[in-house]
């Protein structure tokens, strides 16, 4: 039975079941992206820089939920790995901003494909009116706590 505090850990409270999610997803996209060399920070990275070529540091860590610190280091290994270009802003030499390379674009459409069928699947598990009705209750949920009510 759940308690109100959240704190039960048999998958009945709402915190722990979102965590418990959260979890098998990650383990999940780990485990399926690890074959094209890339980690889920990684994957998170490359689709923000795809959908906004040039985005700053900073601001890939906000979307990554990250530090700037720690989005530094996985902008490095891709840098490293060929996957991505850094050139100083023209503005901002201070600032590095970020384009996929070739082979990053390689990498990033066959990850597409791996986490698009985990994305199926949590649909399947769910239900496509169910996976609906969650998407809407989690994101109010985050509002309201990010709110702090």
């Amino acid at each position: 039975m759940s308690n109100e505090g959240g704190h039960d850990a048999d998958g009945t409270s709402l915190g722990y079941a979102i965590k418990y999610a959260q979890h098998a997803l990650r383990l999940r996209m780990d485990a399926s992206l690890r074959p094209l060399g890339i980690t889920t920070p990684q994957y998170s990275a490359l689709t923000a820089i795809e959908a906004k070529p040039g985005i700053s540091n900073a601001q890939l860590a906000r979307q990554a939920f990250v530090t700037p610190q720690t989005m530094q280091a996985i902008l490095a290994g891709l840098e490293r790995d060929g996957l991505l270009v850094r050139e100083p802003d023209p503005g901002h030499g201070r600032v590095l901003r970020s384009q996929i390379s070739p082979k990053g674009a390689k990498v990033l459409a066959s990850a597409h494909v791996v986490v698009s069928q985990i994305g199926r699947t949590l649909v399947q598990a769910a239900g496509e009116e169910q996976s609906a009705m969650l998407v809407a209750a989690l994101n109010r949920a985050a509002e309201a706590l990010a709110k702090g009510e």
